[in-house]
């Protein structure tokens, strides 16, 4: 006796020790494995802003939408009321009335619902009716997240310049052309965080959330394009395209005095909601991406250069022959003629290759080249566009035989139909040159910013 009582007061003690322990010397560091143990953490996602054209029509915007959850371990202790007694039904109870909302079958759902794991991604992409119809359900264990899906309500009207997202980490989307990427930084905003303590199945403990911060929402972006124009745009271009056979077609439409781009439209386009029926070639924009050799459509740039260092007047005689010997190469006309008699006017009038050697090859290779460049050829237009290219304007040193001509009347060359719709702007305008513009304002936490734009600089007289 004296011994099981000996050895029981040893045990007692030993246990008295240890409860000391726990409750008294170490009851900090087990609060905090137990909180670390309770505390869940997500990411609060923050809104994209809205791509909008300069009137406020929605070209893009973001719909709350959710991520399906189950924690399967919680699940199974799913009960319902069945002629008014409580009966659990567990997973397969469970998945019998998930499926139908979820468009999908039981058989395919259970699978999902059993197992061990306490977080598993069941389904996205889930309207906020239908979550709140899954949710008064009660069944342990099924959770969502909000996130966001993006929609464009124009469909293919403006995708070149809008764009389009992709996934990113988090169920969170990002930028992946155009307007879409190019904003992306005003756009995407600044996701939140909040941490909360969770029961055995999961659920949110009432008041025990331990931080909370919040998103900061994108800010819209305003666009100078008119969603009208832009519609006719997209559709007379469309219409070109297919009937003249064309592999593609662009048309933009710009304010002379602003530069401000009202219609920036290509065909073929793209559905930005269905990127999956869309090539790769069909994801870009030509009118501000794809470069080409511009023709005869560059020599206002060479008479302009000739008229400025007064070489020429609008009605000097120039005498077109048939053919043009210059260098080691031989020139010709679209069409055979007889020699021809006319102005300068009726050169350019007539598009005669010849004539325009003829009338503009006394202005020095460097002076041309300073004109191209002048008007915006060689450099990037200036908008921010991804992928806006430079095109290609030969040096006047570099300049081979007959390029010198070439040259003269558009060949030899690159530019992109932006660049060529900036020389005709810089014409209509007086001479003076606006870089084009495609942002019109940021509308954010800081209030409406409108982008600084370059001085306007002088091209010609």
């Amino acid at each position: 006796m004296r011994t099981l009582y000996v050895a029981s007061l040893f045990i007692f003690t030993v246990f008295a020790a240890q409860l000391v322990r726990v409750q008294a010397f170490d009851a900090a560091d087990n609060q905090k494995a137990a909180l670390t143990k309770r505390l869940a953490t997500a990411v609060v996602p923050a809104v994209r802003g809205r791509i909008l054209d300069s009137k406020g029509t929605v070209f893009a915007a973001s719909v709350e939408r959710r991520t399906i959850t189950v924690n399967q371990t919680a699940v199974t202790a799913y009960q319902r009321t069945v002629d008014k007694k409580l009966v659990t039904v567990g997973v397969v109870g469970a998945a019998q009335r998930l499926a139908p909302l979820l468009d999908t079958t039981p058989e395919a759902l259970l699978p999902q619902l059993m197992g061990t794991s306490t977080y598993r991604v069941i389904a996205k992409n889930v309207t906020p009716t239908v979550w709140r119809q899954i949710e008064a359900m009660g069944i342990p264990g099924i959770a969502s997240e909000v996130t966001f899906q993006r929609e464009y309500p124009a469909g293919g009207v403006a995708a070149p310049i809008v764009g389009f997202v992709n996934s990113a980490a988090n169920d969170t989307i990002a930028g992946g052309a155009g307007v879409e990427q190019m904003q992306e930084a005003a756009l995407s905003g600044t996701p939140g965080h909040t941490a909360y303590e969770r029961a055995r199945d999961g659920s949110q403990i009432p008041w025990a959330q331990v931080s909370d911060v919040a998103a900061i929402d994108g800010s819209d972006v305003r666009l100078t394009i008119d969603a009208d124009l832009q519609w006719y745009a997209q559709n007379a271009i469309a219409e070109q395209v297919a009937k003249t056979g064309a592999v593609s077609g662009s048309i933009i439409v710009m304010e002379a005095k602003t530069g401000n781009l009202r219609a920036v439209a290509s065909s073929p386009t793209f559905d930005p909601s269905n990127l999956a029926k869309a090539t790769a070639s069909q994801l870009r924009s030509p009118a501000f991406q794809d470069v080409y050799e511009p023709g005869s459509t560059v020599k206002v740039l060479s008479f302009a250069a000739a008229l400025e260092e007064k070489l020429i007047t609008p009605s000097t005689g120039v005498i077109v022959p048939n053919r043009l010997r210059r260098g080691d190469t031989t020139f010709k006309d679209y069409v055979d003629h007889p020699t021809q008699e006319l102005t300068a006017t009726g050169v350019l009038a007539k598009s005669s290759n010849i004539g325009t050697i003829l009338s503009t090859e006394a202005v020095p290779p460097s002076t041309i080249e300073k004109y191209y460049r002048a008007f915006g050829l060689g450099s990037k237009p200036g908008t921010g566009f991804p992928g806006e290219p430079a095109g290609l304007v030969t040096p006047a040193a570099a300049l081979s035989g007959s390029q010198r001509y070439t040259e003269l009347y558009g060949q030899g060359i690159s530019v992109s139909t932006l660049q060529m719709t900036s020389v005709y702007q810089t014409i209509a305008n007086g001479g003076v040159r606006v870089t084009p513009r495609l942002i019109e304002s940021v509308d954010g936490p800081q209030g409406i910013v409108r982008p600084t734009a370059p001085e306007p600089t002088r091209v010609f007289s």
